[in-house]
């Protein structure tokens, strides 16, 4: 190993280094009295003796500098303006220190130092207007009251607790990447990637280039619980990533709480299931602080969890206009090409009825290009 390389370069190295992941380095720091430095100056035999390395892993070590360009990563760093933060910075998130096995190191983009509390929200990427709403109002609530707002980027729940965060002025969000930082997934959050950076960080553990797979996900997701307070799920199908996320969070002592949905409605299964399993029901953000026990001055903010009545969100509805509201009635997402069939009329007929529809507020249409009753934004 080369005499110069410092701590922070060593735990570098040893961050990007393939087939070894943060369980085999936290047991090498122990074995080598936290000292990155040793591991890469570590003989086959030294590296032998620590319990549960595996052969894969010490052949990597032995030949380190052939599997990880740290020069070719410090110098891409330096140009894309991307620190890399270690255990040992005042930076890292104190939170994460506590969770078992933490990341020996983050990438990160924006100078947030991840003092603030912080609450999750997490949730399925096929959400509801309904759980949009949610998020966002939750994200921005959380945000006026001194939290920073953690998420995962991804579309959906997570893309609307980032921008409602980002409304508040001086408000805090941190996207925490399955992928490397130099990665921006899904490509359409372009604006939220840049956004954060201005108003709190952007976070990975993985080395530039790394694209995400089945791997990568659940190891974002503990980063996302680790390093927060509480984690709220807003949607989530019973095997959907948020449950995973959860998962975490019960295993890290995290406070997990869950907004209720409809029962008919695959979205609100896993909110439902871990409400059942002593989730916190959530009903307003005033819930979230009550567990907390975080004293404020503020007054009461009341997350908009109950649809209006339909009487009052269609008060002048005439002729296809409120025959297409009362099919939408139920709260499922339907399609145009449904709407034409149950309706008995051209889609071009429909489709000028809908648009109408949202101009005047009372539908809109979702990311899968379903349209339901609009929840108030």
């Amino acid at each position: 190993m080369e005499p110069q390389l410092s701590r922070k370069e060593a735990y570098w190295a040893l961050n990007g280094l393939p087939a070894i992941g943060p369980v085999s380095l936290n047991r090498l720091l122990n074995a080598f009295d936290d000292d990155p430095r040793k591991i890469l100056q570590a003989s086959r035999s030294e590296l032998e003796g620590v319990k549960g390395l595996q052969r894969k892993a010490v052949e990597v070590l032995l030949d380190w500098s052939a599997h990880f360009k740290l020069e070719k990563e410090m110098k891409q760093a330096e140009q894309r303006g991307v620190d890399f933060v270690t255990r040992e910075d005042d930076c890292y998130p104190s939170l994460l220190k506590e969770v078992s096995d933490p990341p020996i190191g983050l990438y990160r983009l924006g100078k947030y130092d991840f003092r603030k509390p912080s609450v999750a929200i997490v949730g399925t990427r096929h959400c509801t207007l309904y759980g949009q709403s949610v998020a966002r109002s939750m994200g921005r609530d959380l945000a006026q009251l001194g939290f920073c707002v953690t998420s995962g980027m991804a579309r959906g729940i997570d893309t609307f607790a980032h921008k409602g965060a980002l409304e508040v002025e001086g408000g805090s969000t941190v996207c925490v990447f399955g992928c490397g930082i130099d990665i921006v997934y899904p490509p359409e959050n372009v604006e939220i990637f840049r956004d954060a950076q201005e108003n709190g960080a952007v976070i990975s553990e993985f080395p530039f280039g790394r694209r995400a797979d089945r791997q990568t996900f659940p190891m974002r997701n503990r980063l996302v619980s680790g390093m927060s307070h509480a984690v709220v799920v807003v949607e989530s199908d019973d095997a959907g990533g948020s449950m995973i996320t959860a998962r975490f969070a019960g295993e890290q002592g995290r406070l997990v709480a869950a907004v209720p949905g409809r029962i008919d409605q695959k979205g609100s299964r896993g909110s439902h299931q871990l409400i059942r399993d002593g989730a916190l029901l959530l009903r307003s953000v005033d819930d979230l602080l009550e567990e907390l026990n975080y004293l404020r001055e503020a007054p009461e903010l009341e997350l908009d969890l109950e649809r209006s009545d339909l009487a009052d969100r269609l008060p002048k509805l005439e002729g296809l206009e409120a025959q297409i509201a009362k099919l939408l009635e139920g709260g499922e997402a339907v399609s145009q090409e449904d709407l034409a069939e149950k309706l008995d009329l051209g889609i071009s007929e429909v489709s000028v009825s809908l648009l109408t529809l949202e101009l005047k507020g009372v539908t809109a249409k979702r990311l899968d290009g379903r349209f339901e009753l609009a929840a108030r934004m």
